[in-house]
């Protein structure tokens, strides 16, 4: 992005900054800088996982890994808060799988994108003033529902951002968040050659709460990767999602969305192409069940891309369509979530996918998840799903997840 670009940015941002510092001014400090330490906070999460991959040509994957994430975040002083989080994964055998080709000795084993090794996971400053908020540093940073930005919370090694990110509420029922990322530090690591992205991109996110049948959000992404040019892109868009009641004991849910995408910044590609998605449902107390449509789609051979979302969440657990196929992608799906007895927890997904052109059918998966909390302080979780193909172009795939977390 050339600096005519981001002088626009950088004079919001600057706004911003003087308008917090004014409504500062007249706050006496609440504390000592003392006190914003000693009354911080330590956080601790613990999370062991047993990944079982069975998947078409490729060797079985057996990883069983186990990681732990250690924070402290300091009280707030004069409005200024500060947090540093520290993060180990580690496998008792790490060679039972593939660590995403970092590991030799997992070569011909299904990937499971959990690689070892330790890192500073989050460490940022952040100041607030009347009703705006601006953070500094490496930051976790999830957008709505997490489709296009989101911290990929189910892997073990966390998807953050540096940068500076601003969100502001002075509007009535609005949030407005405007974020610059200056490096995406993806889940494969640090020691993989695309484990972290150079990046001169600009996040801009808008939601109105203030409607009775629920929240609209507009916004703009436009995404700029030095060493992956390929995923960069501008993406602008809106959703509105909600629920409305239809007895005293059920309610209609309902979301949809549409965006528009395009190539940008380092980009070589030369396409324009959409997405939209359909989403409604019913909800009660013994849980809900909703039916689904998302559509990403195509345009001089280049699908639309997501590069920061949290891509297991969508498309089906068996993570097939991670990268977009060229032809897009159309996935008609069947939701459905209950609290069973026991504590048990149940979320089930089928999933129909097809392609956005040519009609090419891809295949189909099942998603089961059971969860329960443990203890006060202990949740588990196991986890199934099956894709099953319908074109050569994909393989059979099953895994399964034992999951316990232990937050602090």
């Amino acid at each position: 992005m050339n600096g005519s670009n981001l002088r626009p940015a950088l004079c919001s941002v600057l706004l911003f900054l003087l308008a917090g510092a004014s409504a500062a001014a007249d706050r006496p400090p609440t504390a000592s800088l003392a006190d914003a330490l000693s009354q911080g906070k330590v956080s601790l999460n613990v999370r062991a996982r047993y990944e079982g991959v069975d998947q078409t040509g490729l060797k079985d994957a057996d990883a069983l890994t186990l990681r732990t994430r250690l924070g402290f975040t300091t009280a707030a002083y004069q409005g200024l808060k500060a947090m540093v989080e520290f993060e180990n994964i580690t496998s008792p055998d790490g060679d039972a799988y593939n660590q995403a080709g970092l590991n030799p000795g997992g070569a011909g084993r299904a990937v499971v994108v959990d690689p070892e090794g330790s890192e500073v996971n989050q460490v940022w400053l952040a100041y607030s003033a009347g009703k705006t908020t601006t953070t500094l540093g490496r930051q976790r940073l999830v957008l709505d529902n997490a489709r296009f930005v989101g911290d990929v919370g189910w892997r073990q090694n966390m998807q953050t951002f540096d940068g500076l990110t601003l969100v502001n509420k002075s509007l009535d029922k609005t949030t407005l968040t405007y974020g610059y990322l200056s490096r995406i530090n993806r889940i494969f690591g640090d020691d993989h050659a695309q484990g972290n992205w150079d990046s001169d991109s600009h996040v801009l996110n808008a939601n109105y709460e203030g409607f009775k049948a629920g929240t609209l959000t507009g916004y703009a992404y436009l995404l700029d990767f030095d060493n992956a040019a390929a995923q960069s892109n501008a993406t602008y868009g809106v959703s509105f999602a909600g629920a409305t009641p239809l007895t005293d004991a059920v309610k209609f849910t309902y979301r949809a969305e549409y965006a528009a995408q395009s190539d940008y910044g380092s980009s070589a590609l030369n396409y324009s192409t959409d997405y939209y998605t359909l989403e409604l449902g019913l909800a009660g107390k013994p849980g809900a069940i909703a039916v689904g449509y998302e559509k990403l789609g195509s345009d001089n051979g280049v699908s639309f891309r997501t590069p920061l979302a949290t891509l297991h969440a969508f498309n089906g657990w068996a993570d097939m369509f991670l990268a977009t196929p060229a032809n897009g992608i159309k996935d008609t799906y069947v939701k459905a979530s209950a609290g069973l007895p026991g504590g048990f927890g149940l979320l089930a997904f089928y999933h129909k996918f097809e392609s956005a052109r040519l009609g090419l059918d891809y295949g189909s998966e099942l998603d089961i998840q059971l969860t329960r909390k443990l203890a006060k302080n202990v949740t588990g979780a196991i986890k199934y799903t099956g894709f099953d193909p319908d074109s050569t172009g994909f393989a059979k795939v099953n895994k399964f997840w034992l999951q316990a977390d232990f937050s602090y």
